[in-house]
C-alpha cells in the first residue's frame, strides 16, 4: 500500500504544476554556437543530484516536442524529478529552437557534436557545488549520446529510457520493415552504402526526408556507434527502461542491452509507449498519444527513475 500511495503521489507532482515550474534558462558555449538549456532545482538547502536530459532524435527540443508533435514528455520528467528532490537541466539540441544557431548548416553536424554537447553540459554542472552527483538520463537516440558520454569518470549513473540495442541503421531497417514492401526495398542499398560511409546521390523524392544528401554524413556518424560496446564499457550502476506498447524500439532492444552489461538493470514496463506514456498497443492510437501534451507520463516509470537515482 505504501508503494502504491508513492506512485500515485509522484504521479500527482509530475503533471500537477508541471507548467509552472519554469526552472532557470542555462547557456552552454560551444565553437560552433550557444546550447540554450533549462536547469530546474528544487528547494532545498542541502546538495543535491542533478541529472542531465537528452531528447531523441529528429528536431527536438528540450520538453521533448518537434514540430510536429508535442507531448511534453522530458518537460514533465523534469517536473517529476524537481518534485522527488532532484535537479534536471534539459536542452534544445543543436540546431533547434533556441539552440539553432549552433547547428544552422545540416550538413555539418555529426553524431559525435551531440556527444560533445551532453559531455559539455555535464562539466558545466560539476562546477557547480549544489550538485553532489551527475547522472545522465537519455531518452531514444539520446540513450546512445547519453551512454557515450556517461563514459566520463564524474558521470555517476545512466539511464537509457527507450534506447535502441542496436546500429541505428539496424533500427531503421526494423522500422521500415512494418511499411510496404518496396519502401524497404529501396531504403537497403542506400543504407548499406550509409554503412560503408558512403553518400548516395541519387535518392528517390519519396525518401528525401530520411536519406537528403545534407543529412547523409550525420547518419554515416551515427551508424558507426554500436550500443552495445558503448554500454559495455559503463562502469557505473545503470539502468534500462523500456515500454511494452513502444512502437519504435522493441523489447528486444531493451535486451540487448542488458546482455552487453548484464550488471545493470531492466525494468520492463508494462503498457507504456515510446514516449512514456501510457499507450495501446495498436500503432494509431498508439500515435495519437504522440500529439497529446497534458496526458501524464506512466506512473511507474517515474517510481522506477526516482528510485534509482536515489539508491
Amino acid at each position: 500500500m505504501k508503494q502504491f500511495i508513492s506512485i500515485v503521489l509522484l504521479s500527482f507532482l509530475a503533471n500537477f504544476g508541471a507548467f509552472g515550474q519554469t526552472g532557470t534558462p542555462i547557456t552552454l558555449h560551444t565553437v560552433s554556437g550557444n546550447i540554450e538549456g533549462t536547469l530546474l532545482i528544487p528547494e532545498t538547502k542541502g546538495a543535491v543530484s542533478v541529472a542531465v536530459l537528452i531528447a531523441g532524435s529528429g528536431p527536438t527540443d528540450r520538453d521533448g516536442n518537434n514540430p510536429m508533435m508535442k507531448n511534453n514528455a522530458l518537460k514533465m520528467l523534469a517536473t517529476a524529478l524537481y518534485h522527488a528532490g532532484i535537479a534536471s537541466l534539459r536542452y534544445d539540441k543543436r540546431g533547434i529552437a533556441a539552440s539553432q544557431s549552433a547547428g544552422a548548416d545540416e550538413s555539418k553536424l555529426r553524431f559525435d557534436q551531440y556527444i560533445e554537447d551532453a559531455v559539455g553540459w555535464s562539466r558545466l554542472l560539476k562546477q557547480n557545488k549544489k550538485f553532489n552527483k551527475i547522472l545522465i538520463i537519455g531518452h531514444s537516440e539520446g540513450s546512445l549520446i547519453g551512454m557515450v558520454a556517461a563514459q566520463k569518470p564524474w558521470i555517476d549513473k545512466f539511464i537509457s529510457l527507450a534506447g535502441a540495442g542496436q546500429p541505428a541503421d539496424q533500427l531503421i531497417r526494423q522500422q521500415l520493415s512494418t511499411q510496404p514492401a518496396f519502401v524497404l526495398q529501396q531504403c537497403t542499398p542506400i543504407l548499406n552504402e550509409l554503412v560503408k560511409g558512403n553518400t548516395v546521390d541519387s535518392i528517390p523524392p519519396y525518401l528525401n526526408a530520411l536519406f537528403r544528401k545534407s543529412v547523409q554524413p550525420y547518419l554515416i556518424s551515427w551508424f558507426k556507434c554500436n550500443p552495445q560496446t558503448e554500454i559495455k564499457k559503463l562502469r557505473k550502476p545503470v539502468l534500462i527502461v523500456q515500454g511494452t506498447t513502444d512502437i519504435q524500439v522493441s523489447i528486444h532492444d531493451a535486451e540487448k542491452l542488458k546482455e552487453a552489461n548484464p550488471q545493470a538493470r531492466l525494468a520492463i514496463i508494462k503498457g507504456m509507449n515510446h514516449i512514456l506514456k501510457d499507450a495501446p498497443a495498436d500503432r494509431q492510437e498508439n500515435i495519437k498519444t504522440y500529439t497529446q501534451p497534458d496526458l501524464p507520463l506512466n506512473n511507474e516509470l517515474v517510481q522506477i527513475v526516482v528510485d534509482f537515482i536515489k539508491k
